[in-house]
C-alpha cells in the first residue's frame, strides 16, 4: 500500500507516493489500484495520457460525476486546485502544488473540485477517471480568475481555445457547480 495521505486545504483532494522497486534492469512501480480509493466504486474506468510542452496550461476543469487520479509520467506540474462544492466545508480553498515525475505520485482529485496544470518542462501526464468520456460532464473555470488567486507564475501560458474561453467563477450559477457529498 503507498503513503495515500489527505490535502491539508481542501477535503477529498489525496496525495499519493508510490514506492518503485529498482534493480540493475531498471525499475516497476505500481501506480494505481482502485482500493486505494475506497470512496468510489470505478466501475468505469478510462485511462488517459496527455502530452504537453513547456509552458502549456491545461485547465482549469472540473466535474460533477467523476474523479480524475494523476500521474506524472515525463517532466514537472505546477497543479491548481479549487474546491468549487456547495456545501464543502473547504468550499473556495485554492491549492498550488507540484508534481515531478522523477518522485513517483498521484494526486486524487474528487468531484467538484476545478483542477489545472502548468507544464514547467515537457510533460506526460497519465490519469484515471471513474467515468468514460462525457461531454456533458466538461466543465470549466477561467485559470487566470482574479475571484480564485491561484499563483501559477506565468503570464502568457499556451492555452487551448476552451480554456481561453473558460468563464469566470462568478459567471457559473451556483446551481450549476457541484454539490458535495461527504464523500466526495
Amino acid at each position: 500500500m503507498p503513503d495515500i495521505r489527505p490535502s491539508d486545504r481542501i477535503r477529498g483532494v489525496q496525495r499519493v507516493r508510490l514506492t518503485p522497486f529498482a534493480d540493475e534492469r531498471g525499475s516497476f512501480v505500481e501506480i494505481f489500484r482502485k482500493e486505494w480509493f475506497p470512496e468510489r466504486t470505478w466501475t468505469d474506468v478510462q485511462a488517459n495520457r496527455s502530452d504537453s510542452r513547456k509552458g502549456v496550461l491545461r485547465g482549469l476543469h472540473y466535474h460533477r460525476h467523476q474523479v480524475d487520479y494523476w500521474i506524472p509520467a515525463r517532466g514537472r506540474f505546477r497543479v491548481g486546485l479549487v474546491d468549487l462544492r456547495r456545501g464543502s466545508p473547504t468550499r473556495g480553498t485554492v491549492e498550488t502544488l507540484e508534481l515531478d515525475a522523477g518522485e513517483p505520485s498521484g494526486l486524487f482529485i474528487p468531484v467538484g473540485v476545478a483542477h489545472g496544470f502548468l507544464a514547467l518542462s515537457d510533460a506526460t501526464l497519465h490519469y484515471i477517471v471513474d467515468g468514460y468520456y462525457d461531454a456533458t460532464d466538461e466543465h470549466g473555470v477561467a485559470w487566470n480568475d482574479p475571484d480564485l488567486g491561484l499563483d501559477w507564475d506565468i503570464e502568457r501560458p499556451v492555452l487551448s481555445p476552451r480554456d481561453r474561453g473558460n468563464p469566470r467563477l462568478s459567471a457559473i450559477p451556483e446551481d450549476a457547480l457541484p454539490t458535495y457529498h461527504g464523500t466526495d
